[in-house]
């Protein structure tokens, strides 16, 4: 069990991505993560980041989440990263669902999801096996290298997602994965709205 946890950010927007995509969350992006992909578009390191810190204690970073959330409806928490499940611990978990959370996971597959994440969205990276091969999503930022879709395809998830890698080589992503998802029904294209409406 963790006896800090480190953020890099923490603020409320809309989830941009995937089936919970438009949905109001509290995005907390934990610092650190366990790969180092050369196509990485997430800035991880460090806890300089808004509403980033070290939170002590499990009560003290839910107490922090709940402070942002400006509804009297459950609080969505969407834990990403880097890589969240490196200190998404049952502490935290437990301490979450005590207040009523609804925990949003957004993991890379290589550790396997605690018990109680109400929502889990798995985008494996090149050269990885993910361990974590069930959940409610799977992603796969596209084009990349030693990642075959059709490997994923008998894994037990809900919603199967392309994504366009966003680099300099956007537009020809976006095609390739339009391109893919017509010869290949099973996926569906997801695109990034938070970059194209400018929210975190």
């Amino acid at each position: 069990m963790n006896n800090k946890y480190r953020v890099k950010e923490m603020q409320l927007t809309l989830q941009g991505e995937g089936a919970m995509a438009g949905t109001a969350v509290v995005l907390l992006r934990f610092e650190g993560c366990n790969l180092n992909c050369s196509f990485c578009d997430t800035e991880f390191a460090g806890v300089d980041g808004h509403g980033g810190g070290v939170f002590n204690s499990p009560a003290e970073l839910a107490k922090a989440v709940q402070s942002i959330w400006k509804s009297n409806l459950s609080v969505n928490v969407l834990c990403t990263g880097g890589e969240p499940l490196l200190q998404l611990d049952k502490a935290l978990i437990h301490e979450f669902h005590s207040r009523g959370f609804r925990i949003l996971l957004e993991t890379n597959g290589t550790q396997i999801a605690g018990t109680g994440i109400d929502w889990i969205c798995v985008s494996p990276k090149s050269a990885t096996i993910p361990v974590q091969n069930h959940g409610d999503e799977i992603k796969i930022v596209w084009p990349q290298d030693n990642i075959n879709p059709k490997n994923f395809e008998e894994l037990k998830f809900d919603f199967f997602w392309i994504q366009p890698k966003f680099d300099k080589n956007y537009e020809k992503n976006l095609l390739l994965s339009i391109k893919y998802c017509l010869a290949n029904p099973k996926w569906r294209l997801s695109i990034q709205t938070h970059r194209f409406i400018g929210i975190p």
